[in-house]
C-alpha cells in the first residue's frame, strides 16, 4: 500500500538549500541564504559584493566611460583562431581596442602576441582599460591532461584541481586570463560528443569535480589569488542543461521540468559558484522552449538573484546571433535586448550589442542601469586578476613546453583515471619480463591521443605511443606494433600483419578506439561501436588463441558487446594526454594497479540510449518472468557496465553501513545536524590497490518519484595488501531532500524511510536505512 507521508518544506532561510561539495566526495551546505543578493542594480555596481573591494574603482571608472566605451566593455572578438561560423577578427579587434571600445579577445596566447596587442588597449585608447584574453584551456595548455570524462572516472577530485594548477600556470604565463572551463553539464547521452568535456551522468560526481576543477584554476578568489602570475579566471559552462540534447545531437533542444533543472543540472553549477568560480557561459540550446541566452529565469531569477552571482555571464560563440535562428529574435537588435535583458553580460564574436545598443538605449528597449550592471561585473574581473596594475606578461618567463613536473602529474592523472572493465583469469598485468609483445591496432603507434579540445600542446607536442611505452616498460622484449586498421576501420589491408605479428608474440595488446575528433563539440555519432573495421581486428587476433587484452582509446562509451567475450581483458584509458602511452604501459605492466570507477553508463547497444544508474522506477518495473514490465524483448536487461563500475589486480570487501542513528528528526537536519554512515573496506588480496567506496541514496515514497539511487559520498581509498580502514561519510540536509516543480522551485525534506546503500558500485546491495520522522 505505501505510506502516507507529511511533506515538510525546507525553506530557502535555512542555508542548506544549495549543494556545495567539499573534499573527498561529500557534501557540505551552503552557508548562504539562497534567496538574497545578486540583483542588477542601478547604480551600475550590481552582483551581489557589495562594498567590495573593488567597487569604488569600478564605480569611478565607469563614471568616466562613454555609452560607446561601455559598450565596447560587452564584446569579445575573436583573434586568429576558429572554434565556429565567423572566423578570425584580428584587424577588427586591433581597431577597437585602440578606440577602447574592446572588452575581451578570444583565441590570442604567447606572451609577445598578448602583450602586443594589450599595449594598444592600454597605451593608446582613451582610458587604458586592459583586455580579458581567453582560451579554451580544458585539459591542458601545453601539458595535455586525459579528457575531463577520463578524469571523472578517477573519483578523485584532486586529480582535475591538479590539472587545473597546472594548466593556469601555463596559460597564464602565456598572456591568457580566462579559460572556458570548466564543463559540467550532466548527461545521460553517450551520442552527444561533448560527454567527453564533462564529467558523465551523475550530478553529484560532476559538482565535486566542477568545485576542485574551479580551485585548480583559480585558487583561492576570496583571498586575492586571482591576480597571481600562475592563475587563470574559470568560467562554469553551459548554463544550463546542454547536455540533454534531444538524441544527443549537439545544439539540439531541451525539454526540462522545473524539478529536473534544480536536481539535475543546476547543483554543478552551484558546487562552482561556492568555489568561487569568476563567469558563467551561457549554453546553445533551449530550456523548455526559450533559448538560454535569453533565458531571464535561468540567467537572472536563479543565477545573479537567488544564487547571488557576482561575476558576469559570457555568451557561447555566435550565441546571441543563434536567437535569430531558434526564432526567438526578430533581428540583431532583438536579438541583443533579449541577451542583454536576459543577464547576458558579455558577447562572444557576434557584435549585436555593440552595434545596436545606442539605439536600443535610445528607444528604452535596454536600460543604463542594465548596461552599467553587465560592465560593472566585468572591470570587477579585470580588477581581480591585476590587470589594470600588471596588464602585461613577462616575455622572459613565459612557459614554452611542459615541464618535467608537469608531465609526470599528467602522467600520474591518466593512469589514475583508467578503468578496468574486465579482467579473466588475471590476463593483466603482463610481465615486464615478457619476452615478446605485438601492439597492434590504429592506435598502437599514434600520437593521437590527446583527445578532444586539447590546447595548444596538442599541435606542438606528441602524445607518447604505446609501443613506444610498451618497450620502455618491458625494455627485454621484442615489441612490434602493427596497425591493423586505420583509425576509421576502412582500410583493413593491414590485418593479416597484424595476425602474423600475434602469432609470432607472447601477448598481444590490440589498441584501438576512436579518433579525438569524433568526440567533443559537434561530434555527435548515431553509432557508438568501434568505428569501421576494429570489431573485425579483435576477432582476427582472438582468432589467433593467443593471449591478448584490449585498451580502449575513446572520448565517450561506447557498445562493446560484439567482440567483449572474446576479449580476456579490456582496459578504458580514454583519451590520456600527453603521457598517453607511458600511463597506459604503467596499468597494463602493473606499475599502477588501477582503481577507476566508470562516472558514466555503458549500454549494451545503442538502442538502450538513455540509460542510466539513477533512473525513476516506472509502476511495471523490470520482471524477467513477466512480459508487461518494463524492458526489452531482444536485449537483456541493464547495461554492459554499470556506473561505479571498474575493476583492480587485487580485491575488496566493503561491510555492512553502520548509521549513526536510525531516526532524526526533520528539523534538526534544518538546523544542520547530520548523520554519519561508517563502512569497513578491506583489501583482501596480495596486492596494494585503490577502492572507491560510493554511497547511494533512495526515498521509496516522496512526493515527487524518486530516483532508484543517488550518489551522494564517495572516498577513493589506499590499502596495502590485507589491511582495512572505515569510511566515514556525512549526509545532510541537502542530501536527503529535492527540488520540487514549483514555480521558481521549492526544496522539501519530507519525512520518512530513505534506503542507504554502500559498496564498489551503483549494484551494490549492501544496505541500511533511518527514518526522518
Amino acid at each position: 500500500m505505501g505510506r502516507l507521508r507529511r511533506r515538510t518544506l525546507l525553506t530557502a532561510a535555512s542555508g542548506t538549500v544549495a549543494v556545495g561539495i567539499a573534499g573527498g566526495g561529500t557534501a557540505r551546505a551552503d552557508e548562504g541564504s539562497a534567496g538574497t543578493g545578486g540583483a542588477a542594480s542601478a547604480d551600475g555596481v550590481g552582483g551581489g559584493r557589495k562594498g567590495g573591494p573593488y567597487d569604488a574603482k569600478v564605480r569611478a571608472l565607469l563614471g568616466r566611460m562613454t555609452v560607446d566605451e561601455k559598450l565596447g566593455q560587452l564584446q569579445q572578438l575573436s583573434w586568429t583562431g576558429d572554434t565556429g561560423p565567423g572566423g578570425g577578427q584580428t584587424a577588427e579587434a586591433e581597431e577597437a581596442a585602440r578606440k577602447g571600445k574592446l572588452g575581451s579577445v578570444l583565441n590570442v596566447y604567447g606572451a609577445k602576441s598578448t602583450n602586443a596587442l594589450q599595449r594598444i588597449a592600454v597605451e593608446e585608447s582613451r582610458l587604458g582599460i586592459p583586455l580579458l584574453f581567453g582560451l579554451d584551456v580544458i585539459h591542458g595548455f601545453w601539458t595535455t591532461f586525459p579528457i575531463p570524462l577520463a578524469q571523472a572516472s578517477s573519483f578523485d577530485p584532486a586529480v582535475s584541481e591538479r590539472d587545473g594548477e597546472v594548466s593556469a600556470k601555463e596559460a597564464r604565463s602565456n598572456g591568457v586570463h580566462w579559460t572556458f572551463s570548466p564543463m559540467m553539464d550532466v548527461t545521460h547521452e553517450p551520442r552527444w560528443g561533448r560527454i567527453a568535456e564533462g564529467s558523465g551522468e551523475d550530478t553529484y560526481l560532476a559538482a565535486a569535480f566542477a568545485a576542485a576543477k574551479t580551485r585548480g584554476y583559480q585558487g583561492d578568489r576570496e583571498a586575492g589569488e586571482l591576480a597571481a602570475k600562475d592563475r587563470v579566471a574559470a568560467c562554469a559552462k553551459h548554463f544550463v542543461a546542454y547536455g540533454g540534447a534531444e538524441g544527443g545531437r549537439d545544439y539540439n533542444t531541451v525539454d526540462v521540468s522545473e524539478a529536473k533543472l534544480r536536481n539535475v543540472y543546476l547543483p554543478p553549477f552551484k558546487a562552482a559558484l561556492d568555489a568561487g568560480v569568476a563567469t558563467v557561459m551561457a549554453s546553445f540550446n533551449t530550456i523548455s522552449g526559450v533559448p538560454a541566452h535569453g533565458n531571464q529565469h535561468t540567467l537572472t531569477d536563479i543565477l545573479k538573484k537567488e544564487w547571488g552571482f557576482d561575476g558576469f555571464v559570457v555568451s557561447d560563440y555566435t550565441g546571441i546571433q543563434e536567437l535569430i535562428a531558434h526564432g526567438f529574435a526578430a533581428d540583431g537588435a532583438d536579438a541583443g535586448r533579449l541577451a542583454l535583458g536576459a543577464g547576458v553580460d558579455m558577447e562572444m564574436v557576434s557584435t549585436h550589442l555593440v552595434d545596436h545598443g545606442r539605439k536600443l538605449l535610445k528607444s528604452g528597449r535596454i536600460t543604463v542601469g542594465r548596461l552599467d550592471d553587465a560592465v560593472a561585473r566585468i572591470l570587477r574581473l579585470k580588477f581581480e586578476l591585476g590587470l589594470f596594475d600588471h596588464p602585461y606578461v613577462d616575455e622572459d618567463s613565459a612557459i614554452t613546453e611542459p615541464s618535467k613536473a608537469a608531465r609526470s602529474a599528467a602522467r600520474k592523472a591518466a593512469a589514475r583515471s583508467m578503468v578496468l572493465l574486465k579482467n579473466d583469469q588475471e590476463a593483466l598485468p603482463l610481465s615486464p619480463s615478457v619476452g615478446s609483445v605485438a601492439v597492434v591496432g590504429p592506435f598502437a603507434d599514434s600520437t593521437d591521443l590527446h583527445g578532444t579540445w586539447s590546447g595548444p600542446g596538442a599541435q606542438k607536442f606528441p602524445a607518447v605511443t604505446v609501443a613506444d611505452a610498451v618497450r620502455a616498460a618491458a625494455p627485454k622484449a621484442k615489441v612490434t606494433a602493427v596497425k591493423g586498421v586505420d583509425a576509421e576501420g576502412k582500410d583493413t589491408s593491414g590485418v593479416q600483419d597484424a595476425v602474423a605479428a600475434a602469432k609470432a608474440a607472447d601477448v598481444t595488446v590490440v589498441v584501438v578506439g576512436e579518433p579525438p575528433a569524433w568526440s567533443g563539440e559537434a561530434s555527435s555519432r548515431s553509432d557508438i561501436t568501434l568505428p569501421g573495421a576494429q570489431e573485425e581486428l579483435i576477432s582476427a587476433i582472438a582468432g589467433t588463441g593467443k593471449p591478448f587484452v584490449v585498451v580502449l582509446v575513446n572520448g565517450r562509451p561506447l557498445t562493446v558487446g560484439g567482440w567483449l567475450d572474446s576479449a580476456p581483458a579490456v582496459l578504458e584509458a580514454w583519451h590520456p594526454g600527453i603521457e598517453a602511452g607511458h600511463a597506459i604501459a604503467d596499468v597494463l605492466f602493473g606499475a599502477v594497479n588501477p582503481g577507476g570507477k566508470l562516472p558514466v553508463t555503458f549500454p549494451r547497444t545503442v538502442g538502450q540510449v538513455p540509460i542510466y544508474y539513477n533512473h525513476e522506477n516506472t509502476g511495471r518495473p523490470y520482471d524477467a518472468d513477466n512480459k508487461y514490465t518494463s524492458k526489452y524483448l531482444d536485449l537483456a536487461h541493464g547495461p554492459q557496465f554499470a556506473f561505479g563500475h571498474g575493476l583492480s589486480y587485487t580485491s575488496f570487501s566493503v561491510g555492512e553501513p553502520k548509521a549513526s542513528t536510525r531516526r532524526i528528526s526533520a528539523g534538526a537536519l534544518r538546523k544542520g545536524d547530520t548523520v554519519e554512515v561508517a563502512v569497513s573496506v578491506r583489501n583482501t588480496g596480495e596486492r596494494a590497490g585503490d577502492e572507491v567506496v560510493q554511497l547511494y541514496l533512495h526515498d521509496p515514497v516522496a512526493s515527487i518519484v524518486q530516483p532508484v539511487r543517488r550518489l551522494r559520498g564517495f572516498r577513493r581509498v589506499s590499502l596495502e595488501a590485507g589491511k582495512s580502514t572505515t569510511v566515514r561519510f556525512r549526509l545532510r540536509a541537502e542530501d536527503f531532500g529535492f527540488w520540487t516543480n514549483d514555480t521558481g522551485g521549492t526544496f522539501v525534506l519530507e519525512k520518512g524511510d530513505v534506503d542507504i546503500y554502500v559498496g564498489n558500485s551503483s549494484l551494490a546491495t549492501n544496505r541500511t536505512s533511518l527514518t526522518i520522522a
